[in-house]
């Protein structure tokens, strides 16, 4: 269901945003705050390349992963577009096609790691994530801010517009702890246009996060709310 959804997406997931390539600069910059100037990262979610293509603009040695072999073929050739190289495979989180040791941050942004809906599957990933990191690596997620959501348990997300009018929105369906969420873009031709895409989350709080990676074995987990555009937690591996 999940790689199904993001095959939908590749095509029209910048529309998402007013300036794509403004917003890849942006989080690219907040995001190098704690990633050291010669590291060698993983972004094993990398979607259409929003984190790892400003990362690489930046100068970093950057290779993406990812579930949908559609967003990873776009990463590399909007990547390349921008006169950068990002080499990306097709790859589940859970089971990284990495040497031991290979990285020193590993990436896992945009709300990517609740899509894993039990705490096996989650902590296989953190375990897996741990592994290819070489000692002292560094891991960073961000996620949306559960413990919030949890309480609120809101149905939709306000609507936002992207090029040539592109109106974006999520009605999200609540079951317990996780939610589905259908994705609706509309756009503006001859008459509007709309795409729908369904996925599933875990609303996951940061305390469950942080116990599922001290499980793991990452150590200092720390979460900061304000640095990033979700909460971002940084953890050491060792």
């Amino acid at each position: 269901m999940t790689g199904a959804f993001y095959d939908g997406l590749a095509g029209t997931y910048d529309l998402m945003f007013p300036d794509w390539d403004a917003s890849m600069a942006r989080q690219a910059s907040q995001l190098s705050e704690f990633i050291p100037a010669d590291a060698h990262v993983l972004d094993c979610a990398c979607g259409i390349g929003t984190q790892a293509i400003g990362l690489a603009m930046r100068g970093y040695d950057v290779v993406g992963a990812d579930l949908s072999p559609v967003a990873a073929s776009r990463a590399v050739v909007e990547a390349s577009a921008r006169g950068v190289s990002l080499p990306a495979l097709v790859a589940d989180m859970r089971s990284l096609p990495f040497a031991d040791a290979s990285f020193d941050v590993v990436l896992a942004a945009d709300n990517a790691l609740p899509h894993l809906l039990t705490s096996d599957d989650m902590l296989a990933a953190l375990r897996g994530m741990r592994r290819v990191l070489r000692p002292g690596g560094r891991l960073i997620i961000s996620t949306r801010d559960y413990d919030e959501i949890r309480r609120e348990r809101p149905l939709s997300t306000p609507p936002s517009v992207g090029p040539g009018r592109t109106v974006s929105f999520q009605l999200w369906h609540w079951d317990g702890d996780q939610y589905e969420l259908e994705m609706f873009q509309l756009a503006e031709s001859e008459q509007w246009r709309v795409v729908v895409g369904k996925a599933r989350y875990w609303a996951i709080t940061r305390d469950e996060i942080t116990e599922l990676a001290e499980r793991a074995g990452f150590g200092n987990a720390e979460w900061l709310l304000h640095a990033y555009y979700q909460p971002l937690m940084i953890a050491t591996n060792g």
